[in-house]
């Protein structure tokens, strides 16, 4: 347990960096409705980035963006180059075997983190690159990392995205519906994505399935497979590329646990 209580100056401003990295480029207006923080705050935070050199500010437009500094602070971590190097080529290989694109995901606090992926730019309606964010509770890959972490690991994130306000984590406060959901998706081994986040993000015209990377209890990460619903429909695609998944999955987490020296 921490020693303070949390200095929230600070736990702010990072809220406010986190979402100007993931928006990339946008206004007061667009971090107020993310954050639901008060405006004079959040100028008064974007200044002080600014200052010290992680925000630039379009005057003419209003806008802010993130600069090349916020790398800095992700020089020290390097879990996810290291599991994006270890199941790159299976990835290439699934994708071979397959004929659709998969990505490789860790859990990063509330959200899911691609660390590697095998879509092709501009293809299946949207590409998104290693270090794309995206809701846990709404999506095959994140589902199928909580379904899968032990006990107690599972409760703590869970009461993490509990408290979180986005409406995706809805589902952390309604938990009998998320336990049964969960188990559900241990019982068959693989996860969906959240009908509702498949309409509101791909237009519906998309469907997914993921499994956990693990070894023995512990899950390093997660898998999935993304399928056009006009192209493969859900019950021919469980057929043809649950089981293949869940080798893919198998392979990845072998190979982890051999380049850490057979410690799991």
């Amino acid at each position: 347990m921490p020693s303070f209580k949390p200095v929230i100056a600070l736990t702010r401003g990072l809220e406010i960096l986190r979402v100007l990295n993931e928006q990339q480029q946008t206004s007061v207006g667009a971090l107020h409705k993310a954050t639901g923080l008060d405006k004079a705050t959040i100028v008064r935070m974007l200044e002080t980035l600014e200052h010290e050199g992680y925000v630039m500010r379009d005057a003419e437009r209003a806008l802010y963006a993130p600069t090349g500094r916020v790398l800095v602070l992700s020089q020290g971590y390097d879990q996810h180059l290291w599991i994006g190097s270890v199941a790159d080529p299976f990835l290439q290989d699934f994708r071979k075997q397959i004929g659709w694109p998969s990505d490789v995901a860790l859990f990063d606090r509330d959200a899911m983190i691609v660390v590697q992926t095998t879509r092709e730019p501009g293809s299946m309606l949207l590409s998104r690159k290693p270090g794309f964010r995206f809701p846990l509770l709404a999506t095959s890959l994140g589902r199928a990392y909580l379904a899968f972490l032990p006990e107690e690991q599972r409760e703590a994130v869970i009461g993490q995205l509990a408290k979180n306000p986005e409406h995706w984590n809805d589902l952390a406060r309604n938990r009998k519906k998320l336990n049964r959901l969960l188990s559900d998706t241990r019982s068959r081994g693989f996860a969906f994505t959240d009908d509702a986040y498949s309409r509101e993000v791909f237009n519906d015209a998309m469907w997914a399935i993921g499994a956990p990377i693990m070894q023995g209890e512990q899950v390093f990460a997660s898998i999935n497979i993304m399928m056009l619903r006009r192209a493969v429909a859900v019950e021919d695609g469980i057929k043809q590329f649950a089981e293949p998944l869940r080798q893919t999955a198998a392979r990845i987490a072998k190979a982890l646990v051999t380049m850490k020296g057979g410690k799991a």
